[in-house]
Parts: C-alpha cells; structure tokens; sequence
C-alpha cells in the first residue's frame, strides 16, 4: 500500500458557501451546512432572544433561526424569493442561519485566508475565523461555532 503524499501548505483548499448579509460576503465551509433551503415561513417564539427570529419545521424537525442581520447589529430586512436558511449542525445543535441570500460554492485556497485584522476582529467579537480575497472580492470567513454557541436561543 502506498501512501499518498501531503499536499503543500500553499495548494491545500476547502470548498465554502458564500452567502450575503447587510452587503457584505461571508464564507462557511461546506461541510458544516447540513442544507440550505428557501424561507416560506418563520413561526415567532414568545420570550426568544433578539436575534432568534424563530422556528421553522426542515426536514422533520423544528430549528431555531437566527437571523445573522440581527446578530451582527443590523437592521431587520423584510423576507424575500433571495432570502436563504442555512441550516449548520454545530455539537448538538442543529439551528438556520437566516442570510440574505446564498450566492455560490468556491474553493478558497487556505493560502489565501489571513487572520482578521485586529480592528475588524474587536469590532466583530469572535464571529470571524478569517479574511479571504477572491480577486477584488472581500469574503469574511464566518466562525460557526462562535455564532451558535454564543447566541442565546431563549431570552435572558
């Protein structure tokens, strides 16, 4: 049996979706998104946390949403044919991330993924585990983890 040779640091890569909020592009990696489907309706839970935007039944189960806009100090903005639900599995918690849109898979160069700036990364709390450029494109690298598990999902 022969082993396959490591790939170099330079050409080593992961596919990610590129979803948008408030203008701006972030990135997931693929994996971590179990689906992404088109938002028909959001059931309001009473006492749920600011940026809890409520429930949806996907798949045979009840997810809490939350909507990234309202997590990232945003203004709400009115569901439409562009609006997307991801739906990330993180631990035990399976929940939708509510984005503007989806806009596309790529493949980013882990070469090409630069710690955030210390400015960005105060102004933004932990959300964020990288800055990716994609020719004149900004993408911000978006830290599931963070956002799940310091989101509240019933209110304080």
């Amino acid at each position: 049996m022969t082993e396959k040779a490591a790939l170099p640091e330079s050409t080593k890569a992961q596919t990610y979706i590129l979803f948008g909020v408030a203008g701006t592009t972030y990135a997931v990696p693929s994996p971590q998104v179990q689906h992404i489907e088109m938002v028909e309706q959001i059931t309001p839970v009473p006492n749920a946390a600011h940026a809890v935007e409520g429930v949806v039944f996907s798949r045979g189960q009840v997810v809490p949403v939350i909507n990234l806009r309202a997590r990232f100090g945003f203004n709400r903005a009115a569901i439409n044919q562009r609006t997307r639900l991801l739906v990330v599995q993180q631990g035990t918690r399976t929940v939708g991330l509510l984005a503007d849109e989806a806009k596309e898979f790529v493949t980013i160069a882990d070469a090409s993924i630069h710690p955030p700036n210390e400015a960005i990364g105060n102004l933004s709390g932990s959300y964020l585990n990288g800055v990716a450029t994609l020719g004149e494109r900004v993408v911000l690298i978006l830290d599931v983890r963070e956002v799940v598990e310091s989101t509240p999902i019933a209110a304080a």
